[in-house]
């Protein structure tokens, strides 16, 4: 079952309005909707019963509440899982433990900030992203679609992503997973964890991934090393070469231990996770080059307190305060003293260390993130919200290498405070007005000119902006729901934006902020007939018009490209999402979303001041999909071969459109270099036992071996094949 057949279920319970003493024809409504709603849940065979679904289903912001327990008997991880809410595309550079941006209604990578129960996980390190976390680490997902609430605290343009962690205060559970595929890939996971009368639990969380990655691509200019030490290069000439260099694994262990539904706290968690990962780096950030020996490793300790209380001094006052320490190591190496080649052929270098430039560089990062919210519902109806949010990094590097931009740290402290008023006096509507202030403390080095080997001095960089909005939500008939949201926002540079990451990412530290007036509109309606059909359809218009967008280009320094950040004047942003769903009893799902996002220059004269007219005005930003859109067809077997078992076969599609790697209008129509259009088929079996305690699963990626690429014409694995045991009890 697919998320799209969640949502149905959750729109469906917003339908309910608040039941008065006074009122006996609007309570014997009420009373046939929450019949109609229950035999609805029943209908789809979807467990979706929590409060907090709802309320983001319910509320004014473009969001969606995701339910993953019908994913988690599949290889999904946390990014993956994300991939058929309406707006959302996921792009990859390769394989299993690739780097991987989410892009939504047009904006992707920075634009988009990721929580894990409410903590942001800015500068987490690269070990513990969502696409190596695994769907079974999380409870649902939380997506809000540009306009953000306060309560996150966050500098987002595109929009806010939280992984809400599983928190059942069961006696104890135990859910256990392993999985092997194509391309020796492992992925495992154990989640155990207990809950006593006396309030105490704790919980121990493990995964890991691995994988060879040793697809093949098809690499153009292949080069060939010849006898007596020359080579031979044909810039227009494909072959087809196997990833002999792409190999990566990460581990990660989390352990928690508090108390729950005490006087003085409804929870009180205190955790620590440690992961760690390698990863070999095969290409650049635009595959004209094979490495093979270039390889990055890191590990992190990130210790986090939680506190949450309910009616804390005075009735209808709420406090959740979080705060948590990160401590990182990346460690980029570069020491090779051969050239190789996509064949995997190898040959001295003459004493020259590094396929790139020699690099043996260890960087530090120490993050802190604190969090402290208050909510306070003075009468039925009212709500105010404060918060406040402090991030800060500080980043040293020490290097094998001569380098004094490493003697001075790189330093960013970012305060975002925020301030809400709700007025939702029935379930049927709600209006939500909101201002932030965003303050950002930047320093670090800077050259003293343009040759970085006359030194560097200390230099800073201060932000301070003010941002404000209104979200508003309105049910029209019973079961149609309109939702309008306005926001002035700013997003602040991140440290890689301004100080690059000591590899392939080049800095910039006179960026500017994005500033960005962001609209959504949404509908959604939802229809049941005859106690076994169930309609959902969902559309969406969003507007953008973004200042000093942070654009990411590729820079070619001694034949490797590099990534590069630069401000862009003033960019465009206007689409819509469509997305529908239909269910038939506990048996059929089917459905699917299509989104078009056209983000555009809208900068008439070039960047300069000059009064030369921009030509690339009112193109299209190049390296962005702008065409997408996913299908699915769900099956179900139930009581197959005996009493709580159930077999579940699925079929999804990925369809993108071609889109341009470089801006459309340079160049001819035969020269112009675009991401061909693409579609990926996929089928996943699953059954389950004793009502989903033991679980196979077989699952086929990419049916059709179709060529699938991504950022910058990256090119992505062919057709794979995986499997999959897990086991999920508890008492």
């Amino acid at each position: 079952m697919f998320i799209m057949s969640m949502l149905v279920a959750c729109s469906l319970n917003m339908s309910a309005t608040t039941v008065t003493d006074n009122d006996n024809n609007k309570h014997k409504k009420e009373k046939k909707d929450n019949e109609r709603v229950s035999r609805t849940i029943d209908l789809q065979e979807v467990n979706v019963v929590t409060s907090t679904v709802n309320r983001v289903n319910r509320s004014a912001y473009n969001a969606v509440g995701v339910d993953t327990k019908a994913l988690q008997n599949t290889t999904q991880n946390l990014s993956e899982a994300l991939r058929q809410v309406p707006g959302i595309k996921l792009r990859e550079t390769g394989g299993v433990g690739s780097d991987m941006q989410l892009m939504m209604d047009g904006f992707s990578g920075k634009h988009i900030k990721v929580f894990i129960d409410g903590v942001p996980q800015d500068g987490v390190g690269q070990s513990f992203g969502l696409n190596n976390i695994p769907v079974t680490y999380a409870d649902r997902i939380e997506v809000y679609r540009g306009v953000v609430p306060v309560e996150y605290g966050t500098d987002a343009i595109g929009g806010v992503i939280n992984v809400v962690t599983k928190k059942n205060a069961r006696r104890w559970h135990l859910d256990a997973s392993y999985s092997y595929g194509s391309f020796n890939t492992h992925k495992s996971n154990v989640d155990f964890g207990q809950y006593f009368k006396n309030g105490l639990t704790y919980e121990i969380n493990f995964f890991q991934n691995y994988s060879d990655n040793n697809y093949s691509i098809d690499a153009t200019g292949v080069k060939h090393f010849l006898e007596g030490g020359g080579s031979q290069q044909n810039s227009k000439t494909t072959e087809r070469v196997e990833r002999l260099h792409d190999a990566y694994h990460n581990e990660a262990v989390i352990g928690r231990i508090g108390v729950l539904n005490k006087s003085w706290a409804d929870r009180l968690m205190m955790s620590v996770t440690l992961s760690q990962s390698y990863k070999e780096i095969q290409t650049d950030t635009r595959q004209t080059v094979a490495f093979g020996e270039r390889h990055r490793k890191g590990w992190s300790v990130m210790p986090a307190l939680e506190y949450r209380k309910r009616n804390i001094f005075l009735e209808g006052l709420d406090l959740a305060a979080t705060v948590n320490y990160n401590r990182n190591m990346t460690n980029n190496i570069d020491t090779a003293t051969y050239e190789y080649n996509w064949l995997g052929d190898r040959r001295y270098k003459n004493g020259r260390k590094g396929e790139v430039s020699y690099q043996d560089t260890k960087t530090y990062n120490d993050n802190w993130n604190a969090t402290l919210r208050a909510t306070y519902q003075p009468a039925h109806g009212h709500t105010i919200t404060l918060n406040h949010l402090v991030q800060s990094l500080d980043r040293k590097t020490n290097t094998a290498t001569v380098d004094l931009s490493n003697s001075i740290n790189k330093v960013t402290v970012k305060r975002i405070t925020g301030l809400s008023y709700q007025l939702a006096p029935t379930e049927r509507w709600n209006v939500t007005a909101f201002a932030k202030n965003y303050d950002q403390r930047n320093s670090g080095p800077l050259a003293l000119s343009g040759n970085d080997n006359t030194g560097y001095v200390k230099t800073h960089n201060n932000v301070n902006m003010l941002g404000y909005g209104a979200a508003g939500s309105m049910y029209l008939i019973s079961n149609l729901q309109m939702k309008l949201s306005y926001e002035r926002t700013c997003r602040l540079p991140t440290t890689d934006e301004l100080f690059g990451d000591n590899d392939l990412e080049r800095g910039k530290f006179e960026l500017k902020p994005e500033r960005s007036h962001n609209y959504n509109l949404n509908m959604n309606y939802t229809h049941t007939f005859n106690r076994k059909h169930a309609l959902y359809l969902e559309g969406g218009l969003i507007y953008r018009l973004t200042k000093d967008y942070i654009k990411r280009t590729t820079e070619n320094v001694s034949g490797t490209y590099y990534g590069a950040y630069s401000n862009h004047g003033r960019v465009k942003t206007k689409g819509y999402n469509i997305g529908v769903r239909y269910d038939y009893q506990r048996w059929l799902s089917m459905g699917g979303n299509w989104t078009r996002m056209d983000v555009r220059d809208d900068e008439p004269t070039q960047e300069t001041g000059s009064k030369q007219n921009n030509l690339t005005y009112e193109a299209r930003m190049p390296n962005l999909p702008y065409q997408f859109a996913n299908a699915d067809v769900t099956l179900r077997w139930h009581n197959l071969g005996a009493k709580g078992n159930m077999l579940t076969c699925t079929y999804d599609m990925f369809y993108t459109h071609s889109f341009p790697l470089f801006s459309e209008v340079y160049g001819n129509a035969s020269s112009k270099m675009k991401v061909p259009t693409q579609t990926a088929h996929n089928v996943t079996l699953t059954y389950a036992m004793n009502g989903g305690k033991y679980n196979l699963s077989f699952e086929c990626h990419n049916l059709t071996d179709a060529k699938l690429y991504d950022n910058f014409n990256l090119q992505k694995a062919g057709r794979a094949f995986y499997g999959k045991v897990r086991i999920n009890i508890g008492g």
